[in-house]
């Protein structure tokens, strides 16, 4: 499978290497996991004293978003990611069981 897009916007802070790895690392993961998201774009950012992190990720008929903040840099982007995952899971499991539903209530005809 082709390695996700994943776009990291910083917005007056600096970006370690490290904090930028890892929020790919985690991106693959979830691409991995659901395969649907194609796309994600992370914004890291200052607000006030706190630090926030924006996460979106989009692809075949998926669109999440999700906001966390936080008082380091890297805890606000693993707590952004761990609710864009908890979005993509609800999707994801909505779509799958939905089409089990509609199987169950209407089987194929034997004919």
């Amino acid at each position: 499978m082709a390695s996700p897009r994943v776009a990291i916007t910083a917005r007056d802070v600096e970006v370690e290497p490290k904090v930028r790895e890892a929020v790919e690392a985690r991106c693959a993961a979830l691409a991995d996991e659901f395969p649907e998201a194609t796309h994600f774009e992370i914004t890291l950012g200052q607000e006030g004293d706190d630090f926030v992190a924006h996460a979106h990720a989009t692809g075949k008929g998926t669109e999440v978003a999700s906001r966390a903040g936080a008082e380091e840099l890297a805890p606000a982007a693993d707590r952004a990611l761990a609710a864009l995952e908890k979005q993509l899971r609800r999707v994801h499991d909505k779509r799958i069981f939905a089409k089990r539903r509609d199987a169950r209530r209407h089987p194929p005809k034997k004919g």
